[in-house]
């Protein structure tokens, strides 16, 4: 709208020296670490715990990693062998609205804590770097029917939402306090190859399996905004580049509605079961809002945009999951 203030940032020099992700071997954790890699950065240093359950990351090879619980400690050891990080982008943090509900405190630990201790460090040991703070489009809430701008009301709906919120407010009072250089970035539904949950993988596993119907939960009228991995790791590096002034939470998001039922659908079209019938219980999950999407204005003037459509993107989902 016309009385929104205008993005401030523009473009600045690739970044040069060490950067840090938390969560590196988590499914966002992986993709970032590879486009900087292929971008040519040359000291990464990666954060957290490594999750076993999953294949080996081969460029993870090429980073630095410190194991553990995010502290002063672990950051500090990690800093020892990198030096000080220019950009710390912080992916680590509960990773989903239903483990939430199920462990409210642990998710508080893995996401509240873990950021204090980042940008209390920083405060201390790195005061010129940047955080970068994934947080969620899960922050907003329920009671959106349009696409949701970045000073938009936030009610949480779930833990995980409220978790991400917390956290985000630690950023900005390390902000105004310290001056900490700290931005926010809220993801809406994403997406791609890696994944291993929520509804892709859901459906995937059932199609797999070689189920006659899909049964699925919800109305199937749930609206979210599908954003790829990979456009989502160019927006993270994009902001990690950019000269930042006032503006300070960006949605991460294409503005583009679609259904449950839209996406069940095309799925089953790409595994080559288009006819099969999908039946909803038209009972939602806990802590699951309506509708999820995204306002990009703040981004798209600035020239930014998602380049992966989602439907050649779903087929490609259906394509990974076939050849594990």
């Amino acid at each position: 709208s016309p009385s929104r203030p205008p993005l401030q940032f523009h473009s600045a020099p690739p970044m040069t020296a060490a950067i840090w992700i938390t969560g590196a071997d988590g499914f966002i954790g992986r993709h970032l670490v590879d486009q900087l890699l292929r971008g040519g950065v040359a000291a990464v240093g990666a954060l957290g715990f490594q999750d076993a359950s999953l294949p080996p990351a081969p460029t993870l090879a090429a980073t630095t990693w410190q194991v553990g619980e995010i502290n002063h400690q672990l950051l500090s050891d990690l800093a020892d062998k990198t030096g000080a990080p220019t950009v710390v982008y912080h992916l680590a943090g509960g990773g989903s609205v239903g483990a939430s509900i199920a462990d409210p405190w642990f998710d508080f630990r893995c996401t509240v804590l873990s950021s204090a201790a980042i940008a209390d460090w920083l405060r201390l040991h790195a005061p010129q770097a940047r955080m970068i703070q994934i947080s969620s489009a899960a922050v907003y809430g329920a009671g959106h029917s349009g696409r949701i701008a970045e000073n938009a009301a936030t009610a949480p709906y779930s833990p995980y939402g409220a978790h991400k919120l917390v956290a985000e407010a630690l950023c900005q009072s390390a902000h105004v306090n310290y001056a900490l250089d700290t931005v926010v970035v809220r993801p809406f539904s994403v997406f791609g190859p890696g994944l291993r949950k929520q509804l892709l993988w859901d459906i995937c596993t059932r199609l797999a399996a070689g189920c006659d119907a899909l049964h699925l939960g919800g109305t199937g009228d749930e609206r979210r905004d599908w954003f790829h991995v990979e456009d989502l790791c160019r927006l993270l590096i994009h902001i990690g580049n950019a000269t930042v002034t006032e503006e300070r939470i960006f949605n991460g998001g294409t503005g583009i509605a679609l259904t449950v039922r839209e996406i069940a659908r095309q799925l089953t079209v790409a595994w080559g079961r288009g006819d099969m019938p999908l039946h909803f219980s038209g009972q939602s999950r806990p802590g699951d809002p309506f509708s999820l999407v995204a306002d990009t204005e703040r981004l798209g003037t600035q020239g930014f945009s998602s380049q992966r459509d989602v439907g050649e993107a779903m087929t490609a989902f259906v394509s990974w999951f076939r050849s594990l």
